[in-house]
């Protein structure tokens, strides 16, 4: 009797339904942060800083060109390898769940930050649709696997904790080191997605914000 091919979305399945309490908690501190970033921004006095954030960014990606594709996408790169690899050293650290959590926040307060300044300075409907074309697509692959990595870092806590044999350990370190090494190969297509398509609208359609 053949036996049944597992694919990877039955996998991700599966591991939600077996953490659930994980991803509602790190789902939870996510949207928490987003929620700060929105509030941050209305409860600001000075609405020029929010102004001078998105025309300077609207100015920026007008000399993407010049710089050159290539190298932003290497920088973009440079700064996901940098936070998988820290998400990932502060998770085979008891001590550095807070740390985990506390990126995770900081992500979606910059999210949140980022949509509540767009939508103000361009209008609901300009605004909605510079999101769309400047961090939705590469957002759909982000979002989730920041999730999924934050909740690797929780299960291993959990693991080491519930089990400190050193058999053990290192099972679940190399559990959390294959999904961090998954997780940025999912990040990197994000740059990519990104640079090579968010970035190149941007530019063509910059004009019209």
């Amino acid at each position: 009797m053949r036996k049944k091919n597992i694919t990877f979305q039955e996998i991700i399945k599966q591991d939600i339904l077996n953490n659930t309490k994980s991803y509602i908690i790190v789902l939870g501190i996510f949207i928490i942060g987003i929620l700060f970033g929105v509030i941050f921004i209305n409860q600001l006095d000075n609405k020029d800083e929010i102004i001078n954030y998105i025309n300077t960014y609207i100015d920026e990606t007008k000399t993407i060109e010049n710089i050159g594709f290539g190298d932003e996408l290497k920088n973009d790169i440079k700064q996901n390898i940098g936070l998988v690899f820290l998400l990932w050293f502060s998770g085979t650290t008891i001590i550095g769940i807070p740390i985990v959590m506390g990126l995770i926040l900081f992500r979606g307060f910059c999210l949140g930050y980022t949509i509540s300044s767009c939508i103000y300075v361009l209008g609901k409907i300009k605004g909605l649709f510079f999101l769309l074309i400047t961090i939705f697509m590469q957002n759909i692959i982000y979002i989730p696997s920041l999730i999924i990595l934050g909740v690797s870092s929780v299960k291993l806590y959990k693991s080491i904790i519930k089990d400190k044999r050193k058999e053990n350990i290192k099972i679940s370190i190399a559990k959390h080191t294959i999904t961090s090494i998954i997780v940025l190969i999912s990040l990197i297509i994000a740059s990519i997605i990104k640079i090579e398509i968010s970035y190149r609208l941007i530019i063509k359609l910059v004009k019209y914000f």
